[in-house]
């Protein structure tokens, strides 16, 4: 009787080893998934393109650090190009 029992128990054990075989493989595919920012980058890449662009703006002053670049064209230095109302300066 006793070494039916030891049978059995040894099935279980190695049914167990298999499932949690399985689940470990299983987990590092999702984990694989989740962490594949490449990919996910490349899939939304105009999103984000115009998500860091906006960001870029805001961070480098975004509205007011524009209309002082704009509006300071005649004040400054000699003018060297000028494009419709926008010109480039020269500084001494």
């Amino acid at each position: 009787m006793a070494g039916a029992e030891e049978r059995r128990l040894r099935r279980e054990v190695s049914a167990e080893r298999e499932q949690l075989a399985d689940a470990v493989d299983e987990l590092r595919a999702e984990l694989g998934e989740a962490t594949n920012v490449a990919g996910k980058l490349r899939s939304n890449l105009p999103g984000a393109a115009a998500a860091a662009l906006g960001a870029g703006f805001v961070v480098a002053g975004g509205i007011g650090a524009t209309m002082r670049l704009v509006m300071r064209r005649g004040r400054e230095g000699t003018q060297k190009a000028k494009v419709g109302r926008f010109s480039l300066l020269a500084r001494d």
